[in-house]
């Protein structure tokens, strides 16, 4: 009767410990409550500017990106979204393509959802990048604006919210603009 014979020793290394995960990140820490009322009268304060002025010229200004742009400059004014290059740039960008797009395909939901998505391209490709005016191109698109007059209260608007951002960074202690162009 034959014996078994045991089976030669690995020469295949033992594993590596799997590397461990990351850290997960955590939400940023909760400003202080003086920099969340500063930023929220800025905002507020900006807003009914924007309602001021358009009631003034008897044109609407307050349109809903501007809202969101606010809410960045306010908010986040670090971020390369809320500086006055991307603000500005970004939104006058993006309009000119949504009235690119509208001048191709005319007004519609198909026009408007070419122009947002082309409007964030534009944006990247000129180092402008402001996520709330992909939205006026969605505007523009679809509801087919005067070319001039839009341009200019758009243009009118964008920069009353760059300035009431500069207040604000004043009453905030933050730097605003980090840089302009």
């Amino acid at each position: 009767m034959a014996t078994p014979t045991t089976a030669p020793a690995s020469t295949v290394p033992p594993r590596a410990p799997a590397p461990a995960a990351p850290p997960r990140a955590t939400a940023p820490p909760r400003p202080r409550p003086g920099v969340v009322l500063a930023s929220t009268a800025a905002a507020v304060t900006a807003l009914l500017l924007l309602v001021a002025v358009g009631a003034l010229l008897r044109e609407p200004l307050l349109i809903p990106p501007l809202a969101a742009s606010m809410a960045l400059v306010a908010g986040a004014p670090d971020l390369p979204l809320s500086q006055p290059r991307s603000v500005v740039g970004g939104q006058l960008l993006s309009a000119l393509t949504g009235f690119a797009v509208l001048a191709v395909a005319g007004p519609g939901l198909w026009g408007a959802a070419v122009a947002g998505g082309l409007a964030l391209g534009v944006m990247m490709a000129a180092r402008t990048p402001h996520s709330p005016a992909a939205a006026t191109a969605v505007i523009v698109a679809l509801q087919a604006p005067p070319f001039w007059s839009f341009l200019g209260l758009l243009a009118l608007a964008s920069l009353l919210l760059v300035a009431v951002g500069l207040g604000a960074g004043r009453v905030t202690g933050r730097t605003y603009p980090r840089y302009w162009f």
